[in-house]
C-alpha cells in the first residue's frame, strides 16, 4: 500500500538531479565522489523512479534492463530524515510492479545493509559461485 502523501513517478523531467547527485555523491557508501556528469549519464540510460512529497523529492532508484529478461536496481535511497515512514518499502513495490518490469526473468541488485527492506518485495540471496563481476574500483 502506497503511503498516501508521497507520489512514485518514472516522469525523468521531474526528476532533481541536484537531490540525487548530492546524496550519491556525499552520502551513499556505493557512489561517493560520483561526478554530476556521470549521475546525468545514469540517468539518462536508465528507468529512474522518483519519490515524491508535494514537488520535493525524497527519494530515487534506477534500473538498467533490457525489458525483456534482465534488471538491475542500483542507486537506491530514501533522504535520511524521510526514512522509517514506509517510502522505501513502496519505492521497492512501485519498481518491480512497474508494467516494463514485471516479466522479467530477473532483477539483481547488490546491498550491504538493507537485505530486509528487500526481501519484503521477494528478493533473495544469490548462492556464492555462480555470479561473476569484473570490477574497476578507480571508475566512479
Amino acid at each position: 500500500m502506497v503511503p498516501m502523501d508521497i507520489e512514485i513517478s518514472t516522469d525523468p523531467a521531474r526528476l532533481d538531479v541536484d537531490v540525487i547527485h548530492r546524496f550519491l555523491a556525499e552520502e551513499s557508501y556505493w557512489a561517493r565522489g560520483r561526478t554530476r556528469e556521470v549521475v546525468e549519464r545514469t540517468i539518462a540510460h536508465s528507468l529512474c523512479f522518483g519519490v515524491y512529497l508535494g514537488e520535493r523529492q525524497v527519494g530515487y532508484a534506477r534500473v538498467v534492463s533490457d525489458f525483456a529478461t534482465f534488471a538491475w536496481l542500483a542507486d537506491v535511497f530514501i533522504l535520511d530524515e524521510f526514512r522509517g515512514r514506509g517510502y522505501g518499502k513502496t519505492l521497492i513495490q512501485a519498481v518491480v510492479d512497474h508494467p516494463d518490469l514485471r516479466g522479467l526473468r530477473r532483477i539483481f541488485l547488490a546491498t550491504l545493509d538493507a537485505h530486509g527492506l528487500y526481501e519484503q518485495s521477494g528478493f533473495v540471496h544469490v548462492t556464492p559461485g555462480r555470479f561473476m563481476e569484473r570490477f574497476n574500483p578507480d571508475v566512479q
